[in-house]
């Protein structure tokens, strides 16, 4: 089973990327954040995605996200949920048999901090509910949190700056203990300090892998054990963050 992941940062101005990078790597689940619309405002192709359950979640121009199963891993359509935590449309989870996946776009922080932690309380409470029911949970998506220094490229590090202060960390951190969950990415390739999934928009800080890491794939043991590689195609696209990519052996 392939999950996938993606902030596409509008999904109008990414339709034909978000077409071709489905038709090429076929992920079995498809998580995207950031999709900046209502659902009647997604392009016809994607709003009904041939051979995928669909659930769009958004609002105009702002926010929102995606996720959609393929019609093969669930024969009736999976019941779409959003957590008494969801605002500003930033989840959305379904369940398959034991799986719970859900796609998430914490928020960024810069205008409203406090709101970013507290969704990252509600999150932590949510996994380790996940945890006490026994359910496999997939989290995917654009966390806006580096877990450590070594997903900043040293040239972006700076204590004070959100998305790298020690209290959102240390609020991630808690997500993944209480939750029983694992950075798969970060499990597979530990040592990797080039390891980033976004990019600052300018003097080609892409081209040059100048980045952080923000994008997650984040799975409770039971089903991190399984999974055995997730990759960033660092390569593919023109939002400012890459997709991401990981491979769930049966």
């Amino acid at each position: 089973m392939e999950i996938a992941t993606w902030n596409v940062n509008g999904i109008r101005a990414r339709q034909q990327q978000v077409l071709e990078w489905i038709e090429r790597d076929r992920p079995d689940i498809v998580c995207l954040q950031e999709i900046k619309a209502a659902p009647e405002q997604v392009p016809e192709l994607l709003r009904n995605l041939a051979g995928y359950w669909c659930c769009w979640h958004g609002e105009r121009a702002y926010s929102g996200v995606g996720l959609h199963i393929r019609r093969s891993l669930s024969s009736d359509e999976p019941r779409f949920e959003h957590p008494e935590f969801d605002f500003e449309t930033r989840i959305v989870t379904a369940r398959i048999e034991n799986l719970v996946i859900g796609s998430v776009y914490v928020p960024n922080g810069g205008k409203d901090f406090a709101a970013k932690l507290r969704f990252l309380q509600a999150m932590e409470s949510y996994a380790a509910d996940c945890k006490a029911r026994g359910c496999n949970l997939v989290l995917c998506g654009d966390m806006n949190v580096t877990r450590t220094d070594q997903d900043v490229h040293p040239k972006e590090r700076k204590a004070d700056a959100i998305g790298q202060r020690p209290d959102e960390r240390e609020l991630f951190e808690r997500v993944l203990a209480g939750g029983g969950m694992v950075d798969v990415g970060r499990a597979l390739d530990p040592d990797n300090d080039q390891l980033f999934t976004w990019w600052p928009p300018w003097r080609s800080m892409r081209q040059k892998n100048i980045g952080w890491r923000l994008d997650y794939v984040l799975a409770s043991l039971p089903a991190a054990t399984r999974i055995t590689r997730c990759s960033v195609l660092a390569q593919f696209g023109t939002s400012d963050h890459a997709p991401v990519i990981a491979h769930l052996e049966p």
